[in-house]
């Protein structure tokens, strides 16, 4: 089934409207002309104790700016409303709208609506604020890497029927920035997964489209509906490898100046997104933890080196290690900037003096060392051309003492050390989350000394190591895992989510894997559970 028309006619009439939703099973939500009304649902983020931060999307009939009002009731008939609040929205943000509303209790569920100005009501949320003092048990599930085109996002709708998520959190890659049809591939997208608009995300129009077509997906939606959510984005909400000054997938000579699609990216985030305009936030879980979500992309990063960079040089070998030994290493070479820096590394100190069990630290790329083994070589065999250079370039990085992917924290070991440094000074419980990689993994965190454990997520659609590599995935993981120290499983063929369970004296994660991405069905099962104790900063074995 296909219906079409204009880009042109989407941005002007207000994008998706709620009457596509009704067509069964389709994700890729056509919108419909003079599309009026409350057009994506709801959703709730930047959960406190008292606070509560409610978006909607609302186009006024005749496309004028319209106020909004929200109400919260702790029962689902509304008998008695516990908070309120009004915003005046309009198209200057995208007819978006964000309340925070305050007062209400700790670690208690609210049901939530918006109110129109004719007196028409939004679909119902619920949410739950943050505890207070002495909880028992906190669960979040954590997603990262969401790609419309490559499959059906069955670990959104998996988590939305569950009864026993207190959050939700996302780390980045909540959509793709590249035109239909380049990844992924026209050969291998599913049909009806095709994200508007049909050309790259550059312009702010263009980013509202994209969100406006992601947030129709009725499975997101759902989970947006369901519980609150904690969000940051890493590189694809801007575009692929960004960094402070660009970005790899930015052609400034056909895309324009990178600050302006810079800026065009985060104001369409922030309108569309249930999160402050903060760029960093605490988060504090009672007494159990506190969470932060951190900015590690766009407004402070150095700009990666790329591997293949080095392989341009007459020595390749001798290149690597110059690199190694120089700029590699320099200090001044950072993921969050040394304002960002200052506000964690003093905030990991509050948290512990403070008597939080555990300091959990969201960042959107893996932290664990991680380098490419020379057995890697036997995978050669049957794989593309693109992944025999990837494969072959990261043995050669190895062999001289570089990690496999210096986008990620192994290209910021000076960073990385301050930042692990900082938790081992502050006697911090330290546990890690970060999605990128598209593959699943654990990993004990050292610097000098054990330092905390990493839970790293695989995508909820991307592909990853399965789509280039035709040996058994068991094998891969296990050569990974006997050639690098803190890494201590893996699996890199599988998609889905991860919950992490706090608990007082112990955090424990699940990875749970969806049967399928090819056809809608929220299927899955958990596949791995890693747990760390409170005082051994490593992984049960």
């Amino acid at each position: 089934m296909t219906l079409t028309t204009t880009r042109r006619a989407l941005i002007a009439t207000g994008t998706l409207g709620l009457g596509a939703l009704s067509i069964p099973g389709l994700a890729q939500v056509v919108p419909t002309l003079g599309a009026t009304g409350f057009t994506h649902s709801v959703a709730s983020g930047e959960p406190g104790q008292d606070t509560m931060l409610l978006w909607t999307r609302y186009v006024a009939p005749r496309g004028d700016s319209a106020k909004l009002v929200v109400e919260l009731s702790e029962t689902p008939d509304f008998a008695r409303v516990a908070a309120t609040g009004a915003e005046i929205t309009g198209p200057w943000r995208d007819w978006t709208t964000k309340i925070t509303v305050w007062g209400l209790k700790p670690g208690t569920r609210y049901h939530y609506r918006f109110v129109a100005p004719d007196g028409t009501r939004s679909p119902t949320g619920t949410t739950k604020t943050l505890p207070q003092g002495a909880a028992r048990s906190f669960k979040a599930a954590i997603f990262s890497c969401s790609n419309m085109g490559y499959g059906w996002f069955n670990a959104y709708a998996h988590a939305a029927a569950r009864d026993d998520l207190d959050l939700a959190v996302h780390l980045g890659d909540y959509f793709y920035e590249y035109s239909p049809g380049t990844y992924p591939p026209a050969n291998v997208a599913v049909p009806g997964r095709v994200p508007q608009p049909m050309g790259e995300t550059i312009h702010l129009a263009d980013y509202r489209l994209r969100y406006a077509s992601y947030r129709a997906d009725p499975d997101l939606q759902t989970l947006h509906a369901r519980v609150p959510w904690i969000v940051q984005w890493d590189d694809h909400e801007s575009a692929n490898d960004s960094w402070e000054g660009g970005a790899q997938n930015h052609d400034p000579a056909t895309e324009g100046d990178w600050n302006t699609r810079r800026a065009a990216s985060v104001q369409a985030y922030r309108e569309w997104m249930p999160v402050s305009d903060e760029p960093w936030r605490a988060y504090e879980i009672g007494q159990l933890a506190t969470l932060w979500r951190t900015e590690t992309r766009l407004f402070a990063r150095t700009r990666q080196t790329e591997i293949a960079e080095l392989l341009k040089a007459p020595d390749p070998a001798a290149a690597m290690r110059a690199f190694r030994d120089g700029a590699w290493s320099d200090p001044a070479v950072t993921m969050m900037g040394t304002q960002q820096e200052s506000w964690l590394f003093h905030d990991l100190r509050r948290s512990v003096k403070a008597g939080q069990r555990w300091q959990v630290v969201g960042f959107g790329t893996i932290m664990g060392n991680l380098s490419t083994p020379k057995a890697a070589g036997d995978w050669l065999a049957g794989s593309s051309p693109r992944a025999q250079g990837y494969i072959k370039a990261g043995i050669m990085a190895a062999q001289n003492g570089l990690p496999s992917n210096l986008d990620s924290w192994g290209g910021y070991p000076a960073a990385r050390r301050r930042f692990l440094q900082a938790a081992q000074a502050a006697d911090a419980e330290l546990v890690v989350l970060c999605g990128d990689s598209h593959n699943a993994w654990a990993f004990d965190l050292a610097q000098d000394g054990a330092a905390g454990v990493e839970f790293a997520g695989h995508a909820v659609s991307s592909p990853g190591y399965e789509s280039a590599l035709t040996q058994d995935p068991k094998l891969v993981a296990r050569v990974l895992v006997e050639a690098n120290p803190e890494l201590k499983w893996c699996d890199t063929s599988r998609r889905g989510y991860m919950a992490m369970t706090i608990t007082p004296d112990r955090v424990s994660n699940d990875w749970l894997f969806v049967d399928t991405i090819r056809q809608r069905t929220p299927a899955a099962s958990i596949g791995h559970t890693a747990t760390v104790m409170r005082g051994r900063r490593r992984m049960v074995a």
